[in-house]
């Protein structure tokens, strides 16, 4: 099925399914990894929100979600530059910590935000995306929890927009 979204044509490349049953994967092995702690999750918003409640609603542990909005997209690409929106106002020090991404793609944003996490000594963090583009990565960035790598292509649906829209597809797709 084909679809536009403001101006571009996109197809189904992830049904809501595919990505509802690896979401399940996911949470399962953050409820294994964390067994006896506390997990702090941070989301980072805009894009993540659809994964996170997702995720989050699988979690089994004694734990916490707050949200960060941090930006570093016009149109489809990367302008390569991060600006933080809304800070962060739970304390972290000595926390686990599991950011939560929508997408990995040139790291720049994750790059940053582990930058500025990390003044604050939480006891760990960890990363879960969604979606890695290893191809695009321009940053030296583990992501602990993957839910697909793809190719370098745009994609939009499931809370990834094109300047805004087509977060609220169930769907993922890549433009044609």
């Amino acid at each position: 099925m084909e679809i536009v979204v403001k101006d571009k044509p996109f197809k189904i490349y992830l049904t809501n399914q595919e990505i509802e049953a690896q979401i399940k994967l996911l949470s399962e092995k953050i409820n294994l990894d964390y067994i006896g702690e506390e997990p702090l999750f941070i989301a980072i918003l805009n894009g993540s929100f659809m994964f996170a409640a997702q995720l989050y609603q699988q979690i089994n542990l004694p734990s916490q979600i707050t949200f960060v909005k941090v930006a570093s997209y016009s149109g489809t690409s990367s302008t390569g530059k991060v600006t933080s929106i809304i800070g962060l106002d739970t304390p972290i020090a000595g926390k686990h910590i599991i950011l939560v991404e929508d997408i990995v793609d040139t790291g720049n944003t994750m790059h940053s935000l582990l930058q500025q996490l990390q003044e604050h000594q939480p006891a760990s963090i960890k990363i879960a995306s969604l979606i890695q583009k290893p191809n695009a990565l321009q940053h030296s960035i583990t992501v602990d929890y993957i839910g697909f790598k793809i190719p370098n292509d745009f994609i939009v649906g499931y809370g990834l927009d094109y300047d805004g829209y087509g977060r609220n597809l169930p769907d993922i797709y890549q433009a044609v």
